[in-house]
């Protein structure tokens, strides 16, 4: 179930908060009605960014060991081919 509390909450409910982040599910916060953040556990914030910075390094031992240098409009042309 999506948790959706106020960030007002965060300070008087964070025990509460602290358990359903622990039991998996991240947590919404709004203010003044609006989407303000999100509270993940250290895991699922891992889970999202692992693979993204293990690229990035990727990129970056690949840019080291070459001198050619790709335009904005030649890398999102290959990323829109699909190679």
């Amino acid at each position: 179930m999506i948790q959706i509390k106020p960030i007002s909450e965060l300070c008087d409910n964070l025990p509460e908060i602290e358990k359903i982040v622990d039991a998996g599910s991240p947590v919404y916060l709004t203010k003044n009605g609006y989407g303000a953040m999100v509270i993940l556990s250290l895991e699922q914030y891992a889970e999202l960014t692992d693979e993204i910075e293990f690229k990035l390094d990727e990129a970056d031992k690949a840019a080291a060991l070459s001198d050619r240098r790709m335009t904005h409009d030649e890398v999102f042309a290959k990323y829109k081919s699909g190679v």
